[in-house]
């Protein structure tokens, strides 16, 4: 891939996932329907997914923007329903959907079976939580679904290279399989731990917002690298020092947060939209690799492992909801669940670009031993992805509003919010009156009224979301306020334009005038955002 096709590509996905924002359907599968539509319109370049870019490269930042996000205390509060299906199902998965392929496809060998399990075992929730989120679900599915995405790839990807030493010959055990896993997963969560904090201290110690953007950017690649040089697992790494860095985040300056905060949406922006355009392009070069097999015979193979998938995550996400609640503790513990969770649980279990970089790294020939069925394995990861995405995804929306799950309690919310500002204005007005009282900090009265007032108005905001609106606009009051505020400051961004042109200030004064402006507004934004 050259240069111009990698622009193109990215500037051809951006275009569409940003169309897709002004639809209903989510933008992963207008995505991939993009690309299975641009692989053979003529002069379309091929595509194909280098394993070594996508593992490496992509992974990481994806993972670890996911995991910034996250919220640590939540994941904590869910770790048992998250290992389930994180490390319980994706080893149940590779045997189980293994076995089925061994038994449905002729003269597929078992251990070449496994690799096929293994690489289609780990559902990619970039699609399902963007449309939890989307459609409101509540906050435990969501977590559960978030927390399985982080760590379910570390667990294929072990998983894949037993089962792929076996396929070759490599003579490997189940005991030393076992053993390489335990090694790789406490490897990436030790190499997690050893840098988490070293790298939190160096991005306060910096001091400077473009230097500590700067690191952000480089942190999942460094956590990545560090672990996979030890033979540990990179994605865990990459996980550990993102939850810590996420749920520290308050500890660096407000500069900083902002420009994190706009640099990874980008960044996550760009690769989601790419990685799915890219999951749509691989069709010819998949095809034309089956070789061997007929389409006609490789497509009921490839109906019959789709069914397996699905089936599979049903038959173990029930009773791994279900059976723990034996239990009189994790009844008392956990919140009541009744049907309706698992099942779109179990529905949202969509793969995705990991499970192509995973096929695609399946080597032709090892030690001189060619890889079994390897054209039908990269064919059948292929229709499973696609139709995962294709027929789940499209499927997820409309199954959720049937099934009228309890959504965000946005009252309850919105009260707890409420609460929490009232305490933490209560706090600011006694160390504003405490340091007034120093007369190192003397002001005149007029200053003194406005910090108060500016108080006053975050203590009363959220409580106005609870109270009457306007019977003319239908806002609160604080609704209005903020729309009149943002008119203000565009009647000023005018002024200050108008006097640039006019030569009255020059363009460096301007941009800090315009600034000033900038960062009101956005403050303004995230509080009707937040609202």
């Amino acid at each position: 891939m050259d240069a111009l096709q990698l622009v193109a590509l990215v500037a051809a996905s951006a275009a569409i996932a940003g169309l897709a924002r002004r639809t209903p359907v989510p933008a992963p599968l207008l995505l991939v329907a993009a690309g299975l539509a641009a692989a053979y319109v003529p002069g379309v370049p091929d595509y194909t997914l280098d394993p070594h870019i996508v593992l490496p490269l992509i992974l990481p930042p994806l993972l670890y923007t996911a995991a910034v996000d996250s919220s640590y205390l939540d994941l904590r509060a869910n770790i048992r329903p998250v290992a389930l299906l994180s490390v319980g199902y994706v080893l149940f998965a590779t045997v189980a959907v293994g076995w089925l392929a061994y038994v449905l496809v002729p003269d597929l060998p078992l251990t070449a079976a496994l690799v096929l399990g293994a690489v289609v075992a780990p559902p990619d929730a970039v699609a399902a939580t963007a449309i939890a989120r989307k459609l409101g679900l509540p906050n435990r599915i969501t977590t559960i679904l978030q927390g399985e995405s982080l760590v379910n790839d570390a667990t294929a990807i072990t998983a894949y290279k037993v089962a792929l030493a076996a396929a070759v010959g490599e003579g490997l055990s189940w005991a030393g399989g076992l053993g390489e896993f335990a090694l790789a997963a406490l490897g990436g969560i030790g190499v997690g731990l050893v840098l988490m904090v070293p790298i939190h201290w160096l991005r306060r110690g910096l001091g400077d917002s473009l230097l500590q953007n700067t690191l952000s950017l480089l942190i999942p690649f460094v956590a990545y690298a560090a672990a996979e040089e030890v033979h540990a697992s990179g994605v865990l790494a990459v996980v550990v020092v993102g939850l810590f860095l996420g749920h520290r985040a308050w500890q660096v300056d407000f500069a900083t947060r902002l420009q994190e905060e706009a640099v990874w949406k980008m960044v996550a922006f760009v690769l989601e939209s790419a990685v799915f355009a890219l999951i749509g392009l691989q069709l010819p070069y998949v095809v034309r690799e089956l070789g061997p097999y007929g389409i006609g015979e490789a497509a009921w193979y490839a109906v019959g492992v789709f069914v397996a998938v699905v089936v599979v995550r049903f038959v173990w996400v029930y009773p791994a909801t279900f059976l723990p609640r034996l239990s009189a503790r994790i009844r008392e513990r956990e919140p009541e669940v009744d049907w309706r969770a698992p099942l779109v649980v179990g529905w949202a279990g969509m793969r995705g670009v990991v499970s192509l970089a995973i096929a695609f790294s399946i080597p032709v020939v090892t030690d001189g031993v060619e890889f079994p069925a390897r054209n039908l394995v990269l064919f059948l990861t292929f229709t499973t992805v696609i139709g995962t995405l294709v027929v789940q995804g499209l499927t997820l929306p409309p199954l959720i509003r049937f099934l009228k799950l309890p959504g965000k309690d946005r009252y309850a919310e919105t009260l707890a919010e409420a609460q929490a500002q009232s305490e933490a204005s209560q706090a600011a007005e006694e160390r504003l009156d405490a340091l007034l009282a120093d007369e190192r900090n003397t002001l005149p009265k007029p200053l003194a009224d406005r910090l108060r007032t500016v108080l006053e108005r975050r203590r009363n905001a959220v409580w106005e979301r609870l109270g009457a609106v306007n019977a003319v606009t239908g806002e609160t009051a604080d609704d209005t306020y903020r729309r009149l505020s943002r008119e203000m400051i565009e009647a000023e961004r005018e002024v200050f334009v108008r006097l640039r042109d006019a030569r009255r200030i020059d363009d460096e004064m301007m941009r800090t005038l315009l600034r000033r402006l900038d960062l009101e507004e956005a403050a303004a934004y995230r509080e009707e955002a937040a609202g």
